[in-house]
């Protein structure tokens, strides 16, 4: 693309960071970070296609998986690790792959990103099909692991979206739903784990959330699924308990014991 320019590598929109001190350094990263929701709320609609795209084909069986190098792939294993503790979902539903393997989440692996057929490689590992759905995350939308696997999953008929910071990239034109957040520079040139991976959490945050409201993980507005892996969140069970059934402390956590979650709880209490 000869008129593709990458918004994420112009040169930041203040200069001699390092004549700053610290509370200067801070104001002006928050004056950047005010930008990020603004642009994520002007690609609501290509999102919102998205989820509903995705939604008959999650309830049919499909999953959805996450590709992406460094922080976007990061970012995208994270919101699929608290999928099942949120949303009681299977670990096996939402999934987040890396380029490099899972030795990438804490260490950056040397070219992995640079393998444009790695990706499809990863997928199949899963047997991925027609009923899944695929999002490539890149903030600069060139990177090739994650290029690869969209134009081949797109080749198999498979439902495909890319996240990037630079409307026109060859990430953008890839993948059948394109969700293009422009952030404008970053704060320090080039650092794209700063806004732009910001604006990623972001659309990802919106992307699950509402695919698992959609899917009947919520009642209300409260995570009835969720998993009871710790005190906090049994705490919080019995009190989503002690609101919907008018029940006491003692009684709501008694019935969140012997039901095993909110929702079979609700089922087997709520009042006529």
């Amino acid at each position: 693309m000869s008129d593709f320019h990458k918004i994420t590598e112009q040169a930041s929109n203040h200069d001699h960071l390092e004549k700053l001190d610290a509370a200067a350094l801070l104001e002006k990263i928050n004056q950047e970070d005010r930008k990020v929701a603004p642009a994520v709320a002007r690609c609501i609609p290509e999102i919102a296609r998205l989820v509903a795209a995705m939604e008959p084909r999650f309830l049919s069986g499909g999953r959805l998986f996450y590709i992406g190098a460094g922080t976007s792939g990061r970012l995208g294993i994270l919101d699929a690790s608290e999928i099942p503790p949120t949303y009681g979902m299977p670990h096996d539903r939402v999934i987040g792959l890396i380029a490099g393997g899972d030795q990438a989440i804490r260490k950056a692996v040397e070219h992995a990103e640079d393998d444009t057929e790695q990706a499809w490689k990863d997928l199949a590992a899963y047997d991925i099909g027609k009923l899944d759905t695929l999002v490539g995350i890149a903030a600069s939308g060139t990177t090739p692991y994650v290029l690869g696997g969209i134009r081949k999953a797109r080749e198999e008929g498979i439902l495909t979206a890319g996240i990037t910071n630079n409307p026109g990239s060859p990430l953008a034109a890839a993948a059948e739903i394109s969700i293009a957040v422009d952030v404008g520079p970053e704060f320090v040139t080039g650092s794209t784990r700063m806004k732009s991976g910001t604006s990623q959490k972001l659309v990802l945050n919106m992307i699950s959330t509402s695919l698992m409201i959609r899917i009947g993980r919520v009642k209300g507005n409260k995570m009835v699924h969720m998993q009871l892996s710790n005190n906090k969140l049994i705490d919080r069970g019995t009190r989503y308990l002690m609101e919907s059934l008018d029940l006491d402390y003692q009684a709501a956590g008694a019935a969140l014991k012997r039901y095993g979650s909110v929702q079979e709880a609700l089922q087997n209490l709520k009042k006529d």
